[in-house]
């Protein structure tokens, strides 16, 4: 029987992770953060009082094992004047299913059996959660979104209303072999499922270890100058009893004029491992898992998975 697998998070970093993940015999399941309030998604959220889409539908073009061009369509954004205008495919799709089956996650279930994927995909919540931002100077910001493009430091996150936590999700936690916190925004895509009661107390309960992929490099306002151990002990500190006690944090060098051209432009810098300031409970996991796609750093997704597959060995 394969080993049980759940991953909880939300963005890029996420669908990355689980693009590699699905080429291993694992039995995987994908938590996703449902916060987001911006582009397609906001527009959505707003006219159909829903649950963000945006990250689900990139999870799910992860997990699809059908045609490429699959994936391409759903994450295919319209450029166009009309009310089309900056609305994924996917999107729509996941809109008109959660319309037509009654709620989110039966959408998202109809879907998945369509695309064949090689997993389960669970919104953390049905909810129309709105995440609250209090920065660094005590000025309080509403919205994912606005979080994100505030230029201030993040000095914590929550929920306006605490949601319902999805009920099949925290079984799945309940039944897992790993949890993964997937590499992404600590403070819009990975914490938000921390600061859930339930999801930290059935962590506390669950047999798994928890790992955490880190980051490669630090994201402005929420990491700034931040190490492999600063990014657990971030986490650690939304996390309840039970913490990170294994890391898998990249050792590989980055191509200094990308280096530059994120430090410069997005204002992001290599995350440094410094396992010297680790606790020594920690299990570290390091490779070079630098990936270059179109001028982007990305985690070598076969390679991750690969050692995330042989740690459970």
């Amino acid at each position: 029987m394969n080993k049980k697998v759940v991953v909880l998070g939300g963005g890029t970093g996420l669908s990355t992770m689980l693009r590699g993940l699905k080429e291993f015999p694992l039995d995987i399941t994908a938590i996703v953060s449902v916060c987001d309030d911006g582009g397609s998604t906001g527009v959505l959220r707003k006219e159909f009082n829903m649950s963000a889409v945006g990250d689900i539908r990139k999870v799910i073009a992860a997990l699809s094992t059908t045609e490429p061009l699959i994936e391409e369509l759903l994450n295919y954004r319209f450029e166009t004047t009309s009310d089309l205008n900056n609305h994924t495919i996917g999107n729509l799709l996941l809109t008109a299913l959660t319309n037509i089956t009654g709620n989110l996650s039966d959408g998202i279930e109809s879907l998945s059996n369509v695309l064949n994927l090689k997993g389960k995909v669970l919104p953390l919540t049905e909810d129309d959660v709105v995440l609250m931002g209090k920065m660094e100077d005590g000025t309080i910001v509403e919205g994912e979104h606005n979080i994100t493009e505030d230029k201030r430091k993040i000095k914590d996150v929550y929920y306006k209303e605490l949601p319902i936590v999805n009920p099949v999700a925290l079984n799945a936690i309940k039944e897992a072999d790993l949890i993964i916190l997937s590499m992404g925004s600590l403070f819009t895509s990975i914490v938000p499922n921390l600061i859930c009661p339930e999801i930290r107390k059935v962590l506390d309960k669950s047999k798994a270890k928890i790992m955490y992929v880190c980051n490669m490099t630090t994201q402005p306002g929420e990491t700034d100058e931040f190490k492999v151990s600063d990014h657990i002990n971030l986490l650690n500190k939304y996390l309840g009893e039970k913490k990170i006690s294994m890391v898998v944090a990249n050792n590989g060098r980055i191509d200094p004029e990308i280096a530059l051209k994120y430090s410069t432009l997005e204002q992001k810098d290599p995350v440094r491992l410094d396992p010297e300031n680790i606790d020594s409970s920690v299990n570290i996991i390091s490779s070079n898992f630098v990936s270059i796609e179109n001028n982007v750093i990305r985690h070598n997704a076969i390679k991750l998975s690969s050692y995330i597959f042989m740690s459970m060995l």
